[in-house]
């Protein structure tokens, strides 16, 4: 296993108020990249990101089983909410201080790509866990430097709005102009590395099946959002009905003719010629999403119906995740990223039961699209991982828990080094060396900064351009490092 090495910067990224700064670092890299080849030929591949939405108490999906100790520790602070040690599914895999853990008993198939899974082609291990990660503006080295307020820390903890911008952004001290990590890394890469759009050919490279979620907003992209039907459509668009068409082609005049007869002024006019190009690209998504044809000699529709996805929302959004990248080529991609959210894990009343069925809902549909992208050939070129607002109070609040900060993540897909517990779990003890108090509260080791910058890296974002994506990187990892911030990619 690789070990975990961390950068300690002399000064801290302090308020992004300095946008200017960060604006003219963009221009210029922009401007540099603007002739630039890729010299990447026709590899592809996308970032999926699944967001847990509402914080998701994470210290019950990943849980300590060595007795006595960690796991006495877990049962007292947990009390009512804790999961009894022979029901976890055991983990094959020590994390890097030797101790042993389980899985949620619900999480069956997780377990199984952490172990090793036979997905047709010999056994595999597809997926690693992150532990005791939460979002940080600067190292905190122990429970004392916290209480005496020797750092800086991100914004309105515990609050939902702001830990949700704050994973989704990676800058917990706050923005001027709010523009998300992927957005910025679109922002830097989709003009270098998505060359084969030529023309007036134009996909952006984000896609989010969550409405507009902040993660996908660039200063200079943006994302497009999807349903788990395809592309959204003005009513009719595309309709073979006369009347639905003379409506797209009123819709069409009025946006794509002299926009200078129309509208008066800036705002408007941009307005309009988004809007026109959002009715060309919903119709160029849409055709290909409606027949995805075949990968690696198989219907793309028919490995998604055998797959065994739930028939949920979340199901369905992972299916059509799947067929938006299955149709990358077609789309004239190199880079995509899809963002997915799995909401309701605000679990302040029933937890036990109510998240044993999102889990096995979850267990079901990441197998399932994990095993889907392996039979079409995928696997190579797809990374999943997880984020959620924030982890959750250790001590019940009687039946469900509360906002807290610290959690874990999982990561999956072919390029990961599968089987790793990554990182410094904390202590599960009331008053430990790792709770800040109020319920059992645990402030995070590990920086979302270093494990977006690893994805990052696989992603192609270069090592220079990782200060624009991520502005705090440099207090976590030396972005010109020859290794990678913690050692999940094989």
């Amino acid at each position: 296993m690789k070990s975990r090495r961390q950068f300690l910067g002399e000064a801290s990224c302090a308020a992004i108020g300095s946008t200017s700064v960060l604006s003219t670092l963009l221009n210029l890299t922009m401007a540099n990249h603007a002739a630039a080849s890729n010299g990447l030929g026709q590899s592809r591949k996308t970032l999926v990101c699944v967001y847990l939405g509402g914080g998701c108490d994470t210290f019950n999906f990943l849980v300590p089983r060595d007795q006595p100790g960690p796991y006495d520790d877990y049962a007292a602070s947990r009390s009512n909410l804790a999961i009894p040690r022979d029901e976890l599914i055991a983990l094959n895999n020590n994390d890097e201080q030797g101790r042993s853990y389980g899985l949620h008993p619900s999480c069956v198939k997780l377990a199984e790509m952490f172990n090793g899974t036979d997905f047709g082609n010999g056994t595999v291990r597809r997926m690693s866990l992150l532990a005791n990660i939460g979002t940080l503006v600067e190292p905190i080295p122990d429970k004392a430097t916290y209480q005496s307020q020797g750092v800086q820390l991100p914004k309105a903890l515990f609050s939902h709005r702001d830990q949700t911008e704050q994973w989704q952004t990676s800058v917990p001290q706050g923005q001027t102009l709010l523009t998300g990590w992927a957005g910025r890394a679109a922002d830097v890469i989709h003009s270098t590395l998505n060359t084969e759009q030529t023309g007036n050919f134009y996909m952006p490279m984000n896609f989010s099946l969550a409405g507009n979620s902040t993660f996908q907003i660039g200063q200079s992209e943006g994302q497009f959002v999807i349903t788990s039907n395809g592309a959204l459509s003005f009513t009719g668009t595309g309709s073979s009905q006369p009347r639905h068409q003379a409506k797209e082609n009123a819709i069409r005049d009025i946006v794509a003719s002299p926009i200078e007869e129309h509208y008066k002024n800036v705002f408007q006019r941009t307005h309009g010629q988004i809007t026109s190009n959002s009715v060309e690209r919903g119709i160029d998504f849409s055709d290909n999403f409606d027949n995805p044809g075949s990968l690696n000699g198989l219907d793309v529709n028919e490995v998604i119906d055998a797959a065994g996805f739930d028939d949920n929302s979340f199901g369905r959004n992972l299916e059509a995740t799947l067929k938006t990248i299955a149709i990358r080529e077609q789309l004239k991609l190199c880079r995509q990223t899809v963002f997915v959210e799995y909401g309701g894990w605000d679990h302040h009343s029933e937890l036990l039961n109510t998240q044993a069925g999102m889990y096995a809902s979850m267990d079901q549909s990441l197998y399932a699209f994990q095993s889907a992208l392996e039979t079409l050939g995928l696997a190579d070129d797809v990374v999943t991982f997880s984020a959620s607002d924030f982890g959750r109070t250790l001590r019940s609040n009687g039946q469900g828990t509360d906002h807290a900060w610290s959690g874990n993540q999982f990561v999956m897909g072919g390029p990961i080094g599968g089987g790793q517990i990554i990182g410094n779990y904390p202590s599960l003890a009331i008053d430990g060396p790792d709770d800040i108090g109020r319920g059992g509260r645990i402030f995070p080791r590990m920086s979302p900064d270093e494990y977006f910058c690893e994805l990052l890296r696989w992603f192609g974002v270069s090592n220079g351009d990782m200060d624009i994506v991520l502005p705090n990187i440099r207090n976590f990892y030396d972005p010109t490092s020859s290794s990678n911030p913690l050692g999940f990619l094989a």
